[in-house]
């Protein structure tokens, strides 16, 4: 697929469509790519899986909950190896990367079903380690461009949208008589085809053009030093951004993995279009809100703005559980609206926030590193929230903690945005770091006509 990068009929097209015609053509293949991922990744979570299990050393668990943490903890490790793997990575072989994490996955799920429990909850841990670079991977086609806001945004709303959408797709086919084990890998095999068909149009997107590494920068391989170097010179305000991810990574995965165990504890468990029907909502509210930092040209603005949008998420978490607690909402509204702030601070991590920074800041880098630096100590997070309520709180019912949860991620993550917007509003004022001044007439990025 790489070596027609520059020869095949569609990537020629794309190099002269319009943006409207390449945005759409991208954000179809990025948003379907992801989506189909997810029907590798969450399915086997709105199974039950009762029944208790025992391990050596270990207390006693819920065999759901050893499952989910064993994929987490391959999912978790799988980003720290992306820090490295995919910060650099060069766009040749990307697409088959993708598959072959793919086929990885699903060749676990297959091995998931046919091993006795608990010790199948093995093949759910090497199921995480590949599906965690497949993000990276996707992304790499469309950051540093003009429009990679709005690809990143329709990346985005992929996982907001397929978590959902997969689980009711594993609910119908265990109502087809398929068993909990074999469900995830059934799910998994009726989006084969379509996986085939959008990496292959994704891997015919071209590169980004001069005028887009005008505006936004070269994107370029990041090695050991230059890692350790940009971590070094912006180090307390990717510290509040980690922590920050951290809270949000733990609670979108307790939020997701737990859904089925939230849902049945406000008596709507059993209803398959509960999972899709929130999700959608969520994911349009986010996709406006994030479609409005494309119309801010200038990159310290925007990534200004785009923190500000993450902050108003996080107190709408917490202002929406008091709702619901006061019974001034109902559960639907509540798991919308908790839904709706958790993503308006999570998702511009993965799409617009270090795409703008990086930007801002006027260096060759690439968004990549910095993704798979927040993902890992994120998804580590959510390890480390996932044994503490096992272990530490099991008395407490999920939608208990859940609730206590929300409150805690509201203030945690409330704090780390005022002090992560204040540390970059001084690190790049104006006079100390102005925005790139680019002059797109001279890059034909405009035609005289439309030029400021």
């Amino acid at each position: 697929m790489a070596g027609e990068e520059h020869t095949h009929p569609v990537t020629r097209w794309l190099d002269r469509a319009s943006a409207a015609a390449f945005t759409s053509y991208t954000v179809v293949a990025a948003f379907s790519v992801y989506f189909c991922m997810y029907a590798f990744r969450k399915p086997f979570a709105v199974a039950t899986y009762e029944g208790r299990t025992e391990l050596p050393g270990l207390p006693p668990m819920d065999t759901k909950v050893l499952f989910i943490i064993a994929q987490v903890i391959g999912y978790c490790l799988s980003k720290f190896v992306g820090i490295k793997v995919i910060s650099e990575m060069t766009r040749r072989g990307r697409g088959l990367a993708i598959l072959a994490c793919i086929g990885v996955a699903e060749g676990a799920l297959a091995l998931f079903a046919t091993t006795p429990a608990p010790w199948n909850a093995f093949w759910l841990f090497v199921n995480g380690l590949p599906l965690g670079l497949v993000w990276g991977l996707v992304f790499g086609f469309l950051e540093g461009r003009r429009v990679s806001e709005v690809l990143g945004a329709g990346l985005s709303a992929s996982f907001i949208v397929a978590s959902g959408a997969t689980k009711s797709v594993g609910i119908w086919v265990m109502a087809q008589g398929v068993s909990e084990m074999w469900m995830p890998f059934v799910t998994g095999a009726i989006f084969v085809l379509p996986m085939l068909l959008f990496v292959r149009m994704l891997s015919l997107v071209p590169p980004p053009t001069v005028a887009d590494e005008a505006l936004r920068t070269r994107r370029e391989p990041m090695g050991r030093v230059a890692r350790n170097r940009f971590v070094r010179a912006h180090a307390p305000g990717l510290i509040f951004l980690t922590v920050l991810y951290m809270a949000l990574t733990a609670y979108r995965d307790f939020r997701d993995n737990f859904s089925r165990e939230l849902w049945d504890a406000m008596g709507a468990g059993e209803q398959a279009a509960v999972y899709t029907q929130t999700e959608i909502i969520v994911a349009f509210a986010v996709l406006v809100a994030l479609a409005t930092i494309m119309a801010i040209r200038r990159n310290r603005a925007a990534l200004l703005a785009v923190q500000v949008i993450m902050l108003g998420g996080s107190v709408l978490i917490g202002a929406s559980t008091w709702a619901f607690q006061t019974h001034l909402i109902s559960p639907l509204t509540w798991m919308t609206l908790v839904g709706t702030g958790l993503y308006l601070g999570y998702v511009p991590y993965g799409c617009v926030l270090f795409d703008r920074l990086i930007a801002a800041l006027g260096e060759v880098a690439n968004a990549g590193f910095l993704i798979y630096f927040a993902d890992a100590f994120g998804y580590l997070g959510s390890v480390a929230i996932l044994l503490f309520k096992t272990f530490g709180q099991a008395e407490l019912s999920w939608l208990e903690f859940f609730v206590t949860f929300s409150y805690a991620t509201s203030i945690l993550c409330t704090v780390c945005f005022v002090l992560a917007i204040g540390y970059f509003y001084r690190r790049l004022a104006p006079e100390r770091a102005p925005d790139l001044s680019v002059d797109l007439l001279a890059v034909g990025a405009v035609s005289p006509e439309e030029s400021p």
